[in-house]
């Protein structure tokens, strides 16, 4: 019997009524729908923003005060207050300071605060953001911010932005963790937290926003722009209202810029390439040697910060510009107070001890490390060319500057907000050419060497190689635990039959799956093989896939 008139158009109602709700759900699923949602993320990243700020200037103050009771002077002044104090307490500075680090790291290892005995840095807080949906245990963040403290006050040969950025992390993931927010917006939420504590170490608001979009969350997508620029904002008033609004370095005045000077940029780039990848290969080396020396002897981890605060206060005691961040050597640098011998003797210790520092255990970054070589090498350039052809060319302190941004961008894999945050250091915007120039052959030249960029590097050794993009990214993180359909345990298998273990990656699994020519297979926990808790089909697994594939398409587009 066919349907009435009337059963249509009532079915026809319900169609329209379903469309309807299901363009809705679409639409919120695909793109921000504006709303209390929205205003909350807003408002949460501008708190976040402020509490960053004052993290970043708190453990500034902390590495302060351990500084003046090691060298009677603050970071910034470091040089000046050990060449004041003597040789003996210089030298005893981060000898001690390397026994209360390996005190610091003891106990977090056995709390469980800190995993591998080691600092946390930049490169842990992206590992938060791809891995770990945004999570940062507090204990782990104020633990990390303990050992970096006490490594910079000491005279550890390394830079406070890195620990700044994770500490910031670490305070956006504790204020979200309880407010209900998905996935996605606390990852937004975490590059809030880095990008104030950029602004605020930098005085530089713009420079955090690309920074946290660059190296942090690894794509410009507009829905996670306004919140992030909203933070660093905060960040730099929080910043200029505690701590002024001067730059970080006074810039000399270097002359007129010549046309020439462009294409000697481009040299100096690749130059400053080079020395980042030597730096790169020899913290790669001289972490590998410590950990197989300390294999070799049977010595635990923690005999590794005051053997390292050994060799620091034994270069520290003739030329204690290598200590700490360092900052006072570059501003003596782009005054021209250095000859270029000195110039060269510099570099090549600020270097050893930088990697020193990182090998040895102590907390810190490498982007100031970066700055410190890039003018070092930009000055003596510099002062080369102009012991050669005088009144050609600019000023060293211009090639110092450019340098600084060269060296430190290739090192970390970060040019546009490099370019940026030099930008802002030195309040000159008259090496803009020069500058982008230099950064873009020098990030090249570490492209093409060396392949792997300083955060890269450290997530490889952690069992993630982020190289690959997105979809590299699924395939490591999501584990088989994730996606398997659950069973009873206890289920027996025969001893030689083909399993997959819970923690393996999605990817494993998948090849896996391949090479056995398998349509699925058991999953068993690595401390029972025998008994089988899960299955896994090849069709799930590439399901699986495909719809994290789609999901992150979107956040990174959207």
């Amino acid at each position: 019997m066919p349907p009435s008139s009337a059963n249509i158009s009532r079915r026809v109602q319900r169609l329209k009524r379903r469309s309807a709700r299901a363009a809705v759900m679409v639409l919120r699923g695909r793109r921000p729908v504006f709303g209390f949602g929205v205003v909350r993320l807003w408002l949460i990243a501008l708190v976040i923003g402020a509490m960053a700020a004052y993290g970043a200037i708190f453990l500034r103050m902390v590495i302060d005060a351990v500084s003046l009771i090691a060298f009677g002077e603050t970071e910034e002044m470091m040089a000046s207050g050990a060449g004041a104090v003597g040789k003996v307490r210089a030298f005893l500075a981060p000898v001690i300071g390397g026994f209360a680090v390996a005190g610091l790291l003891y106990l977090s290892d056995r709390f469980k605060w800190l995993t591998g005995g080691r600092g946390q840095g930049i490169a842990q807080v992206i590992e938060a953001r791809a891995v770990r949906d945004g999570a940062i245990s507090w204990k782990t963040g104020l633990a990390a911010a303990a050992v970096s403290a006490v490594s910079l006050g000491a005279g550890a040969s390394a830079g406070r932005e890195g620990p700044a950025v994770h500490f910031g992390a670490t305070i956006a993931s504790f204020i979200d963790r309880n407010l209900g927010f998905t996935a996605h917006e606390r990852r937004t939420l975490l590059g809030c937290g880095a990008a104030a504590a950029v602004s605020a170490s930098f005085n530089a608001p713009i420079a955090g926003v690309l920074f946290a979009l660059e190296v942090i969350m690894g794509n410009y997508a507009l829905s996670i722009f306004g919140p992030i620029a909203a933070a660093s904002v905060m960040g730099a008033i929080i910043a200029r209202t505690h701590l002024g609004n001067s730059p970080a370095f006074e810039v000399p005045v270097y002359g007129a810029i010549a046309n020439i000077d462009v294409p000697l940029s481009a040299l100096l780039g690749l130059m400053c390439g080079l020395v980042a990848c030597l730096f790169l290969i020899l913290v790669k080396r001289l972490t590998n040697w410590s950990r197989a020396m300390a294999d070799r002897r049977g010595l635990n981890y923690l005999y590794l910060p005051p053997l390292g605060g050994v060799i620091i206060g034994s270069i520290g005691i003739f030329f204690p510009e290598i200590f700490g961040v360092s900052y006072e050597a570059v501003t003596r640098t782009l005054a021209g107070d250095y000859t270029l011998r000195i110039l060269f003797l510099l570099l090549i210790l600020k270097m050893f001890a930088t990697a020193v520092t990182l090998s040895a255990r102590f907390g810190g970054g490498v982007f100031s490390p970066g700055l410190v070589m890039g003018a070092l090498v930009g000055a003596a350039f510099g002062g080369t060319l102009n012991a050669y052809i005088p009144g050609s060319v600019a000023d060293p302190a211009f090639y110092a500057m450019v340098g600084m941004g060269a060296a430190s961008g290739a090192i970390i894999g970060a040019p546009i907000s490099t370019t940026l945050i030099v930008f802002e250091l030195t309040g000159d915007y008259g090496m803009t050419i020069s500058l982008m120039v230099a950064v873009a052959l020098a990030t090249l030249v570490v492209q093409s060497l060396i392949g792997k960029t300083f955060f890269h590097w450290q997530l490889s050794r952690r069992g993630y190689d982020l190289s690959e993009g997105p979809q590299g990214v699924i395939l490591q993180t999501i584990r088989v635990r994730d996606v398997m359909d659950k069973m009873p345990p206890g289920t027996p298998l025969a001893k030689d039959a083909p399993r997959l273990l819970t923690k393996h990656s999605l990817g494993e699994a998948i090849a896996r799956l391949e090479k056995l020519e398998e349509i699925g297979l058991p999953v068993v926990e690595e401390k029972a093989p025998a008994e089988s808790v899960g299955y896994l089909t090849r069709v799930k697994a590439l399901a699986s896939y495909n719809r994290a594939l789609v999901d992150s398409h979107i956040e990174h587009h959207r």
